[in-house]
């Protein structure tokens, strides 16, 4: 099982970082946390890596209903988006599966609620273009 959805679009790094973050909103989400790897990799390590960056993407009415089913389900949140540069003018996105992440969970409740979060971010990651 893949543990992402994915998808390969033509556009400026920046201009991909606001289009996921416009389309994770149509579909509930919002961006808690950004973390800048290829700034914090030059700041910590001296390493010059790529542009990428992690979103922590957020849908509250969904993290409401999966904390009330499971308590310790926080430690899974938020869902994490990735935008990374692949060069010429190509940026890859990447959403963590819920259902995937959601396998170790014994509970079918969160399940279901992990398979609806999952139907957004595939509709925010396949309207990018």
């Amino acid at each position: 099982m893949k543990y992402y959805i994915s998808k390969k679009i033509n556009a400026g790094f920046e201009q991909a970082v606001q289009l996921v973050t416009e389309s994770l909103k149509t579909e509930g989400f919002g961006v808690l946390t950004e973390i800048n790897i290829h700034d914090k990799l030059k700041e910590k390590l001296e390493i010059d890596f790529r542009k990428y960056r992690i979103l922590g993407a957020c849908n509250p009415a969904y993290a409401y209903k999966a904390l009330l089913e499971e308590d310790k389900i926080g430690v899974m949140l938020p869902c994490n988006v990735i935008v990374q540069d692949l060069g010429n003018n190509e940026v890859e996105v990447a959403a963590i599966d819920p259902v995937a992440s959601m396998t170790a969970i014994e509970n079918p409740k969160v399940k279901a609620v992990a398979t609806e979060i999952q139907q957004k971010l595939k509709k925010a990651i396949e309207r990018l273009n």
